[in-house]
């Protein structure tokens, strides 16, 4: 059956991005916060890289993991239940958790241990948040206008990367600005406290999780209807039964397994470049961007804000294009070509405004190979199925990304980062020059086709089972 959107659905869906955008931008605040506390406080010497790159590594690598293995569990959940409830207790949870880091960080307690630790508990309620934030838009939002919802909620991402950086740096400089007078009054008083000014980014954070929560209160946001959750014979559907179904709706689909494994690549080479990009802007960078009077702080933060700025400029123009109408699956392997090219650029340069340039390409290029991926899922699952084929698309997707990680923390301290990016780059052309010419890829938007090879892999499946059936009953 097909869904039909609520009639208001589109600006239902306009009131939820901009509400829970504003949240997006406060985890970006607190995420830029981490990274300088990381490589500014607890390990500020230039003897400290390997620890330092071991802590991103660290960190990286406990929101990494239940990301992905919590992923079908949080998919199967939000099929099951009330998608708006979901996303509301996830993000009144996730402002609590933010507060007990800035607590933390304020009193000067706070230890890598405990980063990792909280890290992982806020990667838990993230998967659950956006299993049920990923299917809901489908809910709301017409099918041939759904490229440009996707492109939007790549533009908000990319718009929080440009305001983050420049805003929490800005807030992480209170307490030293009160310090030297320049800011006065009881306001400088009360900063001037503060040793370090990280905590209050991340309490603003916990501020927007508070408010994304209290919006989501007034708006209508529908969850699909099952009724195969209880058997004829009044037995309950397992959730377990719901994450192994939609594993089989992809694996009977060969072409979304070969997307899957073309962002399982990109994923592996593309994953470390969060770790990488501190250590390249803080060791490889460095003689630049002190030649310009620039501070470490002022440097990583210039990089994200232009780069972000590149993400949203291709959020806006996927979002006004509407991307490609058929085809779609050339609007995924072609950035990612070019993504691999910048990344070997990337890797190479040792000039500031040229690793900043380069930045800017590939979050441009980053909506526009998104919004299309997910245009394809979008189109090619029921919507009754999203959460659970959705999440175990991630799982897959996103399985490289905690070994890459955790090899970026070893390869970060032993070897040069830049070097290291410039090799994966190679990789990623490789692999997705060859896709170009792979007849199941370029056949994953023709839905019939999709359906009938999952109608005979089902059918093969069964034989098979009946056959050993008839053996053992012969035996």
């Amino acid at each position: 059956m097909t869904h039909q959107p609520p009639a208001n659905g589109f600006r239902t869906f306009l009131m939820v991005w901009a509400t829970q955008s504003v949240s997006v931008f406060g985890s970006a605040l607190s995420f830029f916060a981490l990274t300088i506390w990381l490589t500014q406080t607890l390990y500020p010497r230039p003897d400290q890289k390997p620890e330092l790159a071991f802590a991103l590594s660290a960190v990286s690598l406990a929101f990494a993991l239940p990301t992905v293995f919590i992923a079908p569990l949080a998919g199967a959940w939000a099929d099951r239940h009330d998608r708006k409830r979901t996303m509301i207790a996830m993000d009144v949870l996730n402002g609590g958790l933010s507060l007990l880091l800035a607590t933390l960080m304020l009193t000067q307690s706070l230890q890598l241990w405990m980063v990792i630790a909280l890290a992982g508990l806020h990667a838990i309620l993230h998967a659950f948040h956006f299993s049920a934030f990923d299917t809901s838009y489908a809910m709301l939002v017409p099918e041939k206008q759904l490229p440009r919802a996707n492109g939007m909620m790549q533009t908000m991402w990319a718009l929080s990367g440009i305001l983050s950086p420049g805003i929490a740096a800005a807030i992480i400089s209170l307490p030293t600005l009160a310090r030297q007078n320049i800011i006065g009054g009881d306001l400088g008083v009360a900063l001037a406290r503060w040793t370090d000014g990280a905590p209050l980014a991340i309490t603003l954070d916990a501020i927007t999780f508070f408010f994304a929560a209290s919006a989501l209160v007034f708006l209508r946001i529908p969850s699909p209807q099952r009724a195969d959750l209880c058997a004829a014979d009044g037995s309950q559907k397992s959730i377990w039964a719901d994450i192994r179904e939609g594993a089989l709706y992809i694996w009977h689909r060969q072409p979304l397994l070969w997307l899957l494994g073309t962002f399982t690549v990109a994923n592996f080479v593309g994953s470390p470049l969060g770790i990488f990009m501190p250590l390249i802007v803080k060791f490889n960078l460095a003689a630049d961007w002190l030649a310009r009077g620039f501070t470490f702080e002022t440097a990583f933060a210039l990089i994200g804000t232009i780069g972000s700025i590149g993400g949203v400029a291709g959020g806006v123009l996927i979002s006004a294009w509407g991307g490609l109408k058929k085809r779609r699956v050339y609007g995924v392997v072609v950035p990612l070509i070019a993504q691999g090219a910048i990344m070997i650029g990337l890797g190479v340069a040792p000039w500031f405004y040229v690793v900043a340039a380069m930045a800017f390409c590939a979050h441009f290029l980053l909506p526009m190979m998104n919004a299309h991926s997910q245009a394809i899922w979008q189109t090619q699952t029921p919507r009754e199925l999203q959460g659970r084929v959705f999440a175990v698309r991630r799982l897959i997707a996103q399985i490289s990304w905690p070994l890459s990680t955790a090899l970026a923390g070893v390869f970060g301290g032993l070897f040069d980062p830049g070097a290291v990016i410039a090799v994966l780059g190679v990789i990623l052309v490789v692999f997705c020059v060859g896709q170009m010419f792979n007849p199941y890829l370029l056949r994953v938007e023709d839905k019939v086709f999709l359906d009938e090879m999952a109608a005979r892999r089902a059918s093969s499946k069964l034989k098979v089972q009946n056959s050993k059936l008839a053996s053992n009953l012969e035996l």
